[in-house]
C-alpha cells in the first residue's frame, strides 16, 4: 500500500459519505442541521479516522485504535440512517445505504483483526512482531 487510497475500506467509506452528503441534502429544511448535520459528520469521520490511523501504521496499536473509532462511527451512521428512514423516508426506505455501512463495518471489523494479526509495529532498535 502506498497511500491509505489504496485500502478499499477508505475507497467505500468516501464513496458512502458521499452519498449520504447528497442524501442528507434532501432532507426537509428543519433537519438540515440538526439530523442532517449529524449524518454527514458521522459519515465522514469514517474516512477520516481511517486516514489518521493509517498515518500512524507505523505503530500497531495506534492503527488500530483509530480503525476502532472508525468501526464507532460507522455503527453511529447507521444509528442515524435508521431514524432519518424511518421517520423521513417511510414509504421508500433508505434500505441499500443501511445495507452497504452494514458491509462496510464487516469489512473494517476483518481489516482490524488483519492489522492486530499480521502488521508489523517498529521500535527505534528493529522491527518486531506484536
Amino acid at each position: 500500500m502506498k497511500s491509505y487510497k489504496d485500502l478499499e475500506i477508505y475507497q467505500i467509506a468516501y464513496k458512502l459519505a458521499f452519498e449520504i452528503h447528497k442524501m442528507s441534502l434532501t432532507l426537509p429544511k428543519y433537519e438540515m442541521y440538526e439530523q442532517g448535520s449529524q449524518i454527514r459528520r458521522s459519515s465522514k469521520s469514517i474516512k477520516d479516522t481511517i486516514v489518521e490511523g493509517y498515518g500512524r501504521k507505523r505503530y500497531k496499536d495506534d492503527f488500530i485504535r483509530f480503525l476502532t473509532y472508525s468501526q464507532g462511527s460507522c455503527d453511529e451512521t447507521i444509528s442515524q440512517l435508521n431514524i432519518i428512514s424511518d421517520v423521513h423516508f417511510p414509504k421508500d426506505p433508505l434500505t441499500s445505504l443501511i445495507n452497504e455501512y452494514n458491509i462496510l463495518g464487516k469489512k473494517i471489523n476483518k481489516f482490524i483483526q488483519y492489522v492486530e494479526e499480521n502488521w508489523l509495529t517498529y521500535n527505534k532498535k528493529r522491527v518486531t512482531r506484536n
